[in-house]
């Protein structure tokens, strides 16, 4: 007996450095967003589970949140950096530029709405420094969403766009939407606003200039929570409403469209995974998406008088009824 126990004695010393290098092997993974319940931080801790991580074995999740309010990003941000993370991943905007500016040595992972217009990445082919993710290409696609409004209204020729000023990009979205306007020959109205107190004044300049449709920032929605309210004002003072993603049109605006958001999210647990193998940032290509819906509310067109054409029902993804 005495021997049996000097030999479970030995054993578990023998094991226990290899219990602690296991430990000492766990990465770290940051997580910085605007809002607790940000749905891509669930998809990305599934798809790092698909990929062999689990937490509290081989990874330890920090995930940071700034519930909306932009100006507590620059300290959560700092305070990733000072747990010494392996990596960081931060979606929308304000997030990234955040983080790019607590740390110039940490790899980011970025869910951005333009990430070489923003100033991110030197190209999305080598982004060079320590980012790298996923654009969303929201701001090139105001083109697309002026056609569908046309599409729907022939005769439409204002439109405003609700843009919020506490985001870096949001001059890049109102320069792609006026360029698209001015193209269809629209006349064209920004509205700058910082939040949803503003909400109720921004409705009210849009309908002073007797605008007949609305774009609205994807910040607002895709982000911060805010297109059920937004698209309530909107079908209140019968506008034409368009955003992404989906959520807006489910959530009551007359159109959502823009990428599949849930495959861009999957996306970043993949470069999470390369970058923890070793691969650089910078030799990690940004990943634009390939997939794009379009999802269209008939209650709301219901709503607001609208009959909307065949041809663009036929291509909807998704059809509210």
């Amino acid at each position: 007996m005495i021997k049996k126990i000097m030999f479970l004695a030995l054993s578990f010393t023998a094991l226990g450095p290899c219990f602690q290098t296991q430990a000492q092997q766990a990465r770290k993974v940051g997580i910085l967003t605007l809002t607790s319940n940000d749905p891509m931080v669930e998809i990305l801790r599934h798809g790092l589970r698909e990929l062999g991580y689990l937490e509290g074995q081989n990874i330890v999740i920090e995930h940071r949140f700034a519930e909306g309010k932009l100006d507590r990003l620059p300290d959560l941000a700092a305070e990733l950096v000072q747990m010494n993370v392996d990596v960081i991943v931060a979606r929308a905007t304000p997030v990234v530029q955040a983080a790019k500016n607590a740390t110039s040595t940490i790899p980011l992972v970025i869910h951005s709405a333009d990430p070489l217009g923003s100033g991110f990445v030197a190209t999305l082919a080598r982004p060079g420094g320590n980012i790298t993710g996923l654009s969303t290409m929201a701001p090139e696609l105001a083109g697309k969403r002026l056609e569908l409004l046309r599409e729907i209204l022939p005769k439409l020729s204002r439109v405003a766009f609700l843009a919020h000023g506490g985001d870096p990009a949001y001059r890049l979205f109102i320069k792609e939407a006026q360029d698209a306007a001015e193209r269809f020959a629209m006349k064209f109205q920004p509205v700058v606003t910082g939040g949803p107190q503003e909400f109720e004044a921004a409705f009210s300049a849009i309908v002073r200039e007797r605008a007949g449709a609305l774009i609205v920032q994807p910040l607002f929605t895709a982000v911060l929570g805010h297109g059920g309210r937004i698209a309530d004002l909107a079908t209140r003072n019968r506008l034409l409403s368009v955003s992404d993603p989906r959520r807006f049109a489910e959530s009551g605006g007359l159109i959502s469209y823009g990428p599949d958001f849930d495959s861009l999210y999957r996306g970043a647990a993949t470069y999470v995974d390369k970058i923890l193998k070793g691969t650089k940032p910078a030799d990690l290509p940004v990943e634009q998406p390939t997939k794009f819906e379009l999802v269209v509310n008939l209650k709301t067109a219901k709503q607001i008088g609208l009959t909307i054409p065949q041809n663009v029902l036929t291509r909807a993804d998704r059809v509210i009824r």
